[in-house]
């Protein structure tokens, strides 16, 4: 029986472009011979197809590159930075009612910037910058459900039954919410400190969802969005992502 023929691999040289290890070096990747070295290992995909090859050249700005199946931000325009977002302050590039806004954290940076997701006032943490609209959108939109981690001070001790609550679900106002995982970090009489992740991205949820089941919540700090860590950052600090952090995030909605 004769093997089927496969499909000949699709030519993603461009004449015209840039070496492809040069535009790894560029990018942070490695030096040239390490880039090299990367390329012919298989480790390199170019628009989906893996190259191997030393003399393919390639457009920066067209290509779509992944190194270890991360994505490389080519585009030297683009940024997406980490704000680590204080207490009071509305998420917001300019608050009408004269409130702390987020354009005082990022007003030394260059770019025009925008907020990825909201912060309600009353809750710290992690927030992403940036001026790219593609990742934008894809972390906003529902289908990818990123996954956002949240610690939580609330009221009380809380109790063992109350992880198998949360994870099946707490009927709110405006429908059914429910947490990925739960975990206690700490407890006493009169307060709980808890983890929580949650691909949800309705108002106030975190706080509706343990005020719900007599926990209300006292400190709300998010700490990670997707691959992405708040860490040791100070509150009204920022932070630009990394190459392996933003391709992390990338790859964590699909581009």
């Amino acid at each position: 029986m004769t093997p089927p023929r496969q499909a000949p691999q699709r030519d993603v040289h461009d004449p015209d472009g840039i070496r492809l290890q040069k535009v790894l070096a560029s990018a942070g990747v490695g030096s040239r011979r390490a880039c090299e070295g990367i390329i012919t290992a298989g480790r390199v995909s170019v628009d989906g197809v893996v190259v191997r090859e030393l003399g393919v050249r390639v457009d920066p700005l067209a290509a779509v590159i992944h190194v270890d199946g991360l994505r490389l931000q080519l585009d030297t325009s683009l940024v997406t930075i980490a704000l680590n977002k204080p207490l009071n302050v509305v998420s917001t590039m300019h608050d009408p009612q004269g409130r702390p806004s987020l354009t005082q954290y990022v007003a030394d940076r260059p770019e025009r910037l925008f907020h990825v997701g909201r912060l309600d006032a009353e809750t710290e943490g992690l927030l992403l910058m940036t001026n790219d609209g593609e990742l934008a959108n894809r972390l906003a939109h529902p289908s990818h459900g990123v996954p956002k981690t949240y610690l939580a001070t609330v009221e009380g001790r809380v109790k063992g039954l109350l992880a198998q609550r949360l994870r099946s679900g707490v009927m709110l106002e405006d429908g059914l919410a429910k947490v990925d995982s739960y975990k206690v970090i700490d407890t006493s009489p009169s307060q709980s400190m808890v983890e929580v992740v949650l691909h949800e991205g309705r108002n106030h949820v975190v706080r509706r969802m343990f005020e719900a089941v007599e926990h209300p919540v006292t400190r709300l700090l998010r700490t990670q969005v997707g691959p992405i860590r708040l860490g040791n950052l100070p509150p009204g600090r920022t932070r630009v992502l990394g190459r392996e952090e933003l391709g992390a995030l990338m790859a964590a909605v699909g581009m």
